[in-house]
């Protein structure tokens, strides 16, 4: 490479340098040690990098073998002529868009500052919701003609899996600092969801539950309730409860429900049980006919109400019986209004974008090179 070629390198090497450098000055002097902490979400977007030289040698010396070129027989009196600065300056488009780059690069890998977490002491329980999802909850449960519409079809009417959930969701929405887990199950049980803050994201799970999500040939009490105490056990809070919601006796499963209650209470956790009607012929949601609307069958579906009684009773609960959606929101409400509060420690985190502060000195960079080209390195043709 020429003595002039490699001079010429080594300033275009330094401008784009001393343009990533003033354009750093402003995010620098806005956010100081924040940056020392950023954390970099993208930071795939680093690698881009890699580019930069290449398109800055493409607009600098790589430039210069796309110039248009005119053979004459002697440059004499061109080498001799008076050359101006804007000469001197042709490289300087390529240094701004290299140092713009740069910067856009980094504000595309998303800098971000974790700002101090808000402590604060809050008022609370941690909660699990055990729901039944046996086939015995495809039970109409008509709603009082005073009372709200259970979510459900308007050509059906409700069954008792619709208002379970629908006074579920209520209860979410009326909390604030309760944590809530929910259980499901069947012949099996299965966690929906461990005690979260999440309201939204818990009310989207119960919204969708259906009983063709798991299977409905059993009710596994003591296997649901031994599965929301373990999702209890390494709880802080000096309140645990489950709230059991069943419609049926105890036929399936691998813990007996008597042995799930002794392990609520050796863990404190309360145990209150809302049966859900009272063991009498019901009808039955049994499908639809050639028309489309709901066909219902009568059938019986027996309940325990001793058993409900003394898994409460065993471990410092309550037991309720609920024939309708009134009953079902007034047993749920009872039982929160009865559970003592505890106190447990809450932490906020903020995350804070840092990207606009580099992007911009980029757009900067980007507008300044436009006026270069424009005012000063105009090229004809």
């Amino acid at each position: 490479m020429k003595p002039n070629r490699v001079v010429r390198s080594m300033l275009v090497i330094l401008g784009v340098l001393l343009m990533v450098t003033l354009g750093l000055l402003y995010p620098a002097f806005a956010r100081g040690d924040a940056w020392h902490v950023a954390q970099w979400s993208a930071r795939w977007w680093l690698l881009a990098l890699g580019a930069v030289p290449f398109v800055v040698w493409r607009m600098t010396l790589g430039a210069d073998r796309r110039v248009p070129r005119l053979t004459i027989s002697t440059i004499a009196p061109l080498a001799l002529g008076p050359r101006g600065i804007r000469t001197r300056l042709r490289d300087w488009p390529g240094i701004l868009r290299g140092g713009a780059l740069v910067l856009g690069i980094l504000a595309l890998a998303r800098p971000q500052n974790v700002l101090r977490g808000e402590s604060a002491e809050e008022l609370g329980i941690d909660i699990v919701v055990v729901l039944d999802l046996s086939g015995s909850m495809r039970a109409v449960m008509d709603k009082p003609p005073s009372g709200p519409a259970p979510a459900a079809d308007r050509n059906r009417r409700p069954t008792r899996l619709d208002v379970a959930k629908e006074v579920i969701m209520d209860f979410i929405a009326k909390r604030k600092t309760d944590r809530i887990g929910v259980v499901v199950f069947g012949p099996t049980a299965y966690v929906l969801s461990p005690p979260t803050l999440d309201y939204p994201l818990l009310t989207s799970l119960v919204q969708k539950m259906e009983l063709s999500v798991i299977s409905g040939d059993g009710t596994a009490i003591g296997d649901a309730l031994g599965t929301g105490v373990a999702r209890l056990r390494q709880s802080n809070a000096r309140s645990k409860a489950i709230i059991l919601l069943t419609d049926g006796d105890s036929n399936a499963g691998a813990i007996a429900p008597e042995y799930a209650a002794h392990l609520a209470q050796t863990q404190g956790v309360k145990v209150y049980t809302v049966q859900i009607g009272n063991g009498d012929e019901v009808d039955v949601l049994e499908g639809s006919d050639i028309f489309g609307q709901p066909h219902y069958a009568r059938a019986h579906f027996p309940v325990n109400p001793e058993l409900l009684k003394k898994i409460a009773g065993d471990t410092g609960g309550e037991a309720f019986v609920a024939n309708d959606q009134v009953a079902l929101e007034r047993s749920m409400h009872t039982i929160l209004d009865r559970l003592e509060k505890t106190r447990f420690e809450a932490l906020s985190a903020t995350m804070e974008d840092l990207f606009p502060f580099l992007l911009f000195p980029a757009v900067g960079l980007i507008a300044l090179e436009a006026l270069v080209r424009l005012l000063l390195v105009r090229r004809f043709p």
